[in-house]
């Protein structure tokens, strides 16, 4: 009976690291950033289609309407974890060097990308007294209202995050760089997707896993927590400034979400933000799909439809939603099993890939989802006796 109280107490105590609520809060944090990413990126490409029709311009998703967004193809997706690879090993051998690159070029990118994650709430409080008029800034550009105060209040943000290096509001960029991942770049077809996907599970394993037998250091752990020197107090202490300046604190790159426990404060989950932006490319071009398709059918004006049964009621988004959660539990069990850093795409690419492929397969999808999802196919005409 003391073995079995034992394995019970073990299995209590895993159980309540699992819904810890650090844990609760990466969970429903990254599920929420994938599905409003996702569908930020559905409205942009139906803004673009309106807009091509405005124009008479006939719409095409993978060229037309697009200068905002990447597409990426399919040598593009087989160098990204080789090129994952050299910027990881880079900022692990000369991060002491290039340090203030890293901070400043962070902060740059974070604050376009958290002035993209405002500008919907801009655009709603300026509504009712903007006439939505752009405004030239030279060579800068032209800009709406809202899409300045976004900006301005996005850089706002970004300051008060390298003065005080709070954990919220990195993780609040971290969260605007997410969302502007997913909205602005593509995967054209199953077959990208796979190659990506794949690759970038072999590169999180190999640098989770087997880094430490080359470098003697786990290299993906070590460069995920290592904070920056912060470029106020480096430039305080060049011009020999003293006080709060000189003493900024380190920042931690938003590369990564950070979830405190209300339980422990000396407990923190931390999930990469790859780990989110790569699952979340597969969801978007499986929402695409499944609004594409909805469409197709909801066009067709000659013939009944035969019936959906089950498989065919259930989305392919929804399908590769649910795996996503399956995906990440189970990450998660596995590092408090484990007691060691777990490459999360081991599990979340398996569990949102793989049932993707199947239902593909039965619903008759496969072909078209792996080559060329979204060409539009002419109505069928009548046929000249």
């Amino acid at each position: 009976m003391g073995m079995e109280d034992q394995l019970s107490e073990t299995a209590a105590i895993s159980a309540f690291s699992v819904m810890d609520s650090s844990r609760l809060s990466t969970f429903v944090i990254s599920i929420l950033l994938i599905v409003y990413g996702s569908f930020r990126s559905l409205n942009l490409e139906q803004e673009n289609k309106e807009k091509d029709k405005e124009k008479d311009k006939p719409y095409n998703s993978t060229t037309d309407g697009e200068s905002n967004m990447q597409t990426i193809d399919t040598c593009q997706a087989a160098f990204l974890p080789i090129g994952a690879s050299a910027s990881l090993l880079i900022m692990f051998l000369f991060f002491d060097s290039l340090q203030m690159v890293f901070a400043i070029c962070t902060a740059v990118l974070a604050t376009v990308a958290f002035a993209f994650l405002l500008l919907p709430m801009c655009q709603y409080l300026i509504r009712p007294c903007s006439t939505g008029q752009k405004i030239s800034f030279g060579v800068c550009g032209r800009f709406t209202a809202a899409e300045i105060l976004s900006f301005f209040l996005s850089f706002m943000i970004v300051c008060i995050w390298v003065l005080t290096g709070h954990w919220l509001l990195m993780d609040a960029l971290g969260m605007g760089l997410c969302v502007a991942f997913i909205a602005l770049v593509r995967l054209p077809s199953l077959k990208v997707s796979t190659l990506l996907l794949v690759g970038l599970l072999i590169y999180d394993v190999f640098w989770v896993f087997f880094s430490s037998y080359l470098f003697s250091a786990n290299v993906m752990v070590k460069v995920a927590t290592r904070p920056a020197e912060n470029p106020v107090g480096l430039f305080a202490k060049k011009l020999h400034l003293s006080g709060f300046m000189r003493d900024a604190p380190k920042l931690s790159l938003p590369g990564k979400l950070v979830f405190p426990s209300i339980q422990n404060s000396s407990h923190f989950s931390m999930l990469g933000l790859g780990d989110i932006v790569m699952p979340g490319l597969l969801l978007c071009f499986v929402l695409r799909y499944d609004a594409y398709k909805k469409t197709q059918t909801n066009s067709v004006e000659a013939g009944v439809p035969p019936p959906p049964t089950y498989v065919h009621k259930v989305t392919y988004f929804h399908c590769s939603l649910i795996g996503y959660f399956l995906g990440l539990l189970t990450a998660t069990v596995s590092s408090e099993v484990f007691k060691a850093a777990q490459p999360a795409l081991l599990y979340l690419v398996p569990f949102t890939l793989l049932p993707l492929l199947t239902m593909a397969y039965l619903k008759g999808d496969l072909r078209r989802m792996w080559s060329e999802p979204f060409i539009v196919q002419p109505s069928p005409k009548n046929l000249d006796v």
